[in-house]
């Protein structure tokens, strides 16, 4: 047997004389060596990436004054523009809001092409709702960060009339942003969050809706009934389900429902002994279908990283693509009751969070019921198009620039 040599000893420094020696420590002076190499390297890196930094820096300044001087002279021309069509709209209120409505989606469209040259597109999957663009609709979208609306304003340019004839239902801080003064009078509602104003903000949105909603000849609407961005709702959410032993959401929260129940009960059609009944019948003619879709929306950006409007204005990040994700439901298949309502909406949020965990997995949305694979659509713009709207914006604004010098010379 042999003997184990002691820490110590002769022996044990004999059986350590084969292994590997441990490199001696660095002097003080090779520290500084090596650090000043790696600022060396840092430096040489920094300074390649100057020229793009810089580049980013001076595309981002000057795509910010284009946007100021394109709200200046577009927001001002619309907005002189409705002041002199006036008399229309007391001789001739659909023709009216027709016109403006028109007006409002070419404001839409340059908000749109913003995004679109700075290479922030949308990629569509599930169904097509071009088939429904011409009906009632509301669409139920999640709600992610700014960006999701100007998300919407881009991939809505392409179907028809339906952003000229839309409705926003938006938190109530948009009014005093620089697109307050159109959404005012396109008839979009602000809405204010929190438990004290709910009740109230409800019965202004019911009141809103059969002032304003047929009466201007409107189609579909937005909402996002979660009620707040995600980042914001997620924790409350999360512990809301769990007190009411609700599935655990992570890349959404619960809806609430007091809007949509509003919506539905003031603009379906309830048919009582062969005619219509519920909210809004005064403007209920016989043309009108009332609400007929729900659009179940979904936006999913790469890697979870949603786009906010900083970025769409001033294009820093890198092209990205922004898949919609559309469900179209017919409204006799949605229930109106409210413990009812309440189940389907959370069922629709639940189905958004298994959308998005399949994407943010394969990058792609599943495939719809009864199909193999999904299929994809390519939203595109037109360029000739967004250059005429952009024109005649610039154009109207030297008009009325030079009309309002001709009263003033002949005033003053």
């Amino acid at each position: 047997m042999t003997a184990t040599p002691r820490p110590g000893t002769h022996a044990a420094a004999a059986a350590n004389a084969g292994a590997r020696p441990r490199a001696p420590p660095r002097p003080p002076a090779a520290h500084a060596e090596k650090d000043r190499t790696d600022s060396h390297v840092r430096m040489a890196v920094t300074l390649e990436q100057a020229p793009w930094l810089g580049w980013i820096l001076v595309k981002a300044l000057m795509r910010f004054a284009f946007m100021v001087a394109n709200n200046l002279v577009a927001i001002s021309s619309y907005v002189f523009y409705v002041i002199v069509l006036q008399p229309l709209r007391v001789l001739d209120r659909k023709s009216f809001w027709y016109i403006e409505g028109i007006m409002y989606k070419w404001l839409l469209g340059m908000v749109a092409s913003w995004g679109w040259y700075a290479g922030y597109t949308v990629m569509e999957w599930g169904d097509d709702v071009k088939a429904v663009m011409d009906d009632e609709a509301v669409m139920l979208v999640n709600h992610q960060a700014t960006g999701d609306v100007c998300t919407l304003m881009m991939c809505l340019q392409d179907k028809g009339l339906v952003v000229a004839q839309m409705m926003w239902l938006m938190d109530h801080i948009f009014k005093y942003t620089n697109f307050g003064i159109v959404s005012l009078i396109h008839g979009d509602f602000f809405i204010r969050q929190g438990k004290s104003h709910r009740d109230k903000q409800l019965l202004l949105l019911r009141k809103h809706l059969e002032n304003n909603y047929r009466n201007r000849d409107r189609k579909w609407i937005v909402l996002f009934p979660e009620g707040g961005f995600l980042r914001k709702r997620r924790e409350t959410s999360q512990a809301f389900a769990k007190k009411k032993n609700l599935p655990f959401l992570t890349h959404v929260t619960l809806p609430r429902i007091g809007a949509t129940q509003i919506i539905l009960n003031v603009l379906v059609a309830r048919q009582q002994n062969g005619s219509p009944a519920g909210g809004d019948v005064k403007e209920l003619d016989s043309k009108s279908k009332g609400l007929q879709w729900i659009i179940d929306t979904t936006i999913a950006y790469p890697k979870a990283q949603p786009i906010d409007i900083q970025t769409w204005i001033l294009g820093y990040r890198k092209p990205t693509v922004t898949h919609v994700h559309y469900r179209i439901f017919p409204i006799k298949d949605v229930p109106l009751e409210t413990e009812e309502l309440s189940d389907w909406l959370y069922q629709r949020f639940i189905e958004k969070e298994d959308l998005l965990t399949h994407f943010y997995e394969t990058g792609a949305f599943p495939p719809s019921q009864g199909h193999r694979e999904a299929v994809s659509r390519e939203m595109t713009l037109s360029n000739k198009w967004i250059f005429l709207i952009q024109s005649f914006a610039f154009l109207s604004g030297y008009m009325w620039y030079n009309i309002f010098q001709y009263f003033y010379h002949c005033l003053f």
